[in-house]
């Protein structure tokens, strides 16, 4: 943007009456006035130039700058490669972080859809325009190039002029009446020149003279040429990912404003319920009502909590779709090809995060229909609740809350177990009508300790299913007796403490059962057995009739006659002489 357009949009701003209606894309939602150097920022949001300069800084951080091709065609110099100072703001309109380039604003993409607004405001606002160079004569042509508008006695000067005599300079009354514009986008490094063609190794939108000097070894084509390929790729994302999601975000709120008046209508027809059925009883049961109407008030700030949050959640992620969606399409519907170009980066850039980010209502959407379409909150008249001051009373507040007294152990794994063998059982979380959760999120405590040796306790793992059951696994390194302590919200659940009862490990022999270690070996000299037995000629092993062998078929791994026994411990192993004789160990 020129410097001469940005002294025009200033003065119009200036100039602007309070009590006229003003096009608002033409007005900065910070100054509350008409755009002055507008540029877009990575959310797709437009502000002025110094409004986003006089942004608070959120966050400071030091980053390499990348030099581009131009820059090295045209030697941008050392500053090209130094490192700047990216300062992150949050967005006045959507509280984003965006990244303000080291380069300042300046560095962001030009919003030149929100000039055309603000020039087209200055056309149609009543009262005469001043001349933007002699500031004396009023206003009756506008010079294309420059972006100024002058007097009669200007623009004949303006016409006069070696440099300006080319310019295109149209009247302010053709304007005003065409009510439409669309304005060339002018080259910042060379004004006058209108960005026609595209850089495809710079990525960027250039004229005839950058393209003959700074980009004359690059691939520079014609911007009609490459135009469908970005706009397409800009389309895409709006039709298909975006507008969809967009319009599933919007059923979803509406469900969540449904379920917010459900809440309330429900937790009203049941306070109704338990006022009504309370009138029949005394003091007792008008305590019990109260109590009753107590806990529908702690569901209702509890459930409404939740929703508000959840509706935050939706706003937020609705506004920023909208936002990238209205500005894709007003950029395609309104914008020429150079115009889309040059702001073909951020826009893809922050339409690409909405699509891979964007917040899903779906999930949201199955969790806040009632199971069955019933009420989220209901009353139980018959059921029992006890008795309050010596007299019985009924009625409860049905919200699926967990009862522990009704909390069940399934598995033998709480009862019976095994040395060094993983054991496991499962708890099952209940309401009080006796029904299985279909939530999980309790807080549950499993303690495992030995009964004779108090600090001999078994490392637990709770694993939450999320559907109201919770496996409890564990893994005792000692025979014995444990107590089982299984606790929900603090409280013992039913048979709490459990005894289990822990069995030594079962040893499995390691060897083979043969006859002699002659014969299972094929004659191996080598070949050991667990018997005592020997044989002359220098076997190490067992043989027929030999010296120790027992004279029927035995493991090779300990010695035991018996097939389905369990391998003999190394200690007797150790107490077998090589003469056969078995001293007396402690077992």
């Amino acid at each position: 943007m020129s410097q001469p357009e940005q002294k025009g949009t200033g003065r119009d701003s200036e100039n602007q009456p309070r009590d006229v209606s003003v096009n608002p894309r033409a007005v900065c939602h910070v100054c509350k006035r008409l755009y002055r150097d507008p540029r877009i920022l990575p959310c797709l949001h437009t502000f002025c130039s110094d409004c986003i300069s006089q942004l608070e800084p959120f966050s400071l951080s030091v980053r390499s700058r990348r030099r581009c091709p131009a820059e090295e065609d045209g030697g941008g110099g050392e500053a090209a490669g130094r490192a700047g100072v990216t300062v992150t703001v949050l967005c006045p309109d959507c509280d984003s972080e965006v990244d303000i380039p080291p380069s300042g604003p300046a560095g962001l993409s030009t919003d030149h859809l929100a000039l055309d607004e603000v020039f087209l405001e200055t056309l149609v606002t009543a009262g005469p325009l001043g001349c933007d160079l002699c500031g004396e004569g009023a206003a009756e042509r506008r010079c294309e190039v420059c972006c100024v508008n002058l007097c009669e006695f200007c623009c004949q000067a303006h016409r006069r002029q070696r440099r300006t005599a080319t310019h295109s300079v149209q009247g302010l009354g053709e304007l005003k009446l065409g009510g439409q514009l669309c304005r060339p986008v002018l080259c910042s490094a060379h004004p006058g020149q209108e960005l026609r063609l595209f850089c495809q190794s710079c990525d960027l939108s250039v004229c005839l003279e950058c393209a003959a000097t700074l980009h004359r070894d690059h691939h520079c084509c014609p911007a009609h040429d490459v135009i469908h390929r970005h706009g397409d790729r800009i389309r895409e994302l709006v039709t298909v990912h975006l507008r969809p999601r967009l319009e599933r975000m919007e059923e979803t709120l509406k469900k969540v404003d449904v379920s917010q008046d459900a809440l309330q209508a429900g937790v009203d027809s049941a306070a109704s319920e338990v006022r009504a059925f309370a009138r029949g009883y005394a003091c007792a049961v008008e305590a019990h009502c109260l109590s009753l109407l107590r806990r529908l008030e702690e569901i209702r700030v509890q459930r409404r909590n939740h929703l508000h949050l959840q509706r935050a959640q939706l706003q937020q992620a609705l506004l920023d779709v909208q936002g990238g969606v209205e500005f894709a399409e007003r950029l395609l519907s309104c914008g020429s090809d150079a115009k889309i170009l040059s702001t073909k980066g951020v826009t893809l850039k922050r339409l690409t995060a909405l699509v891979e980010s964007s917040y899903d209502p779906r999930p949201a959407a199955v969790a806040l229909e009632a199971p069955g379409g019933g009420t989220i909150v209901s009353f139980l008249p018959k059921e029992s609740a006890g008795e309050v001051e010596g007299y019985p009373v009924f009625g409860v507040i049905n919200s699926k809350t967990v009862d522990v007294s009704r909390c069940t152990i399934k598995g033998e794994g709480v009862r019976r177990a095994t040395e060094g063998q993983r054991g496991h059982f499962t708890l099952l979380c209940r309401d009080s009508s006796g029904e299985q959760m279909a939530r999980g999120g309790e807080h549950v405590l499993v303690s495992i300790v030995h009964k004779e040796k108090k600090n001999c306790m078994v490392e637990t793992t709770v694993a939450d299913n999320s559907d109201g059951s919770y496996g409890v696994s564990y893994t005792p390194e000692e025979a014995g007796t444990y107590s089982v302590w299984v606790c929900v919200k603090t409280q013992h659940v039913k048979g709490s403490p459990f005894t289990l009862t822990v069995r030594k490990k079962f040893r499995r022999h390691g060897g083979t059962f043969h006859c002699c270690s002659f014969c299972s070996s094929g004659g191996d000299k080598e070949a050991r057995c667990g018997c005592p037995g020997t044989m002359p000629g220098g076997f190490k092993g067992c043989g027929h009739a030999h010296k120790g062998h027992p004279g029927k078929p035995h493991w090779s791994c300990c010695g035991s006659t018996v097939e389905a026994s369990e391998c003999l411990p190394h200690s007797v192993l150790a107490a077998v002489s090589p003469h056969a004789h078995l001293r007396t160990v402690e077992l």
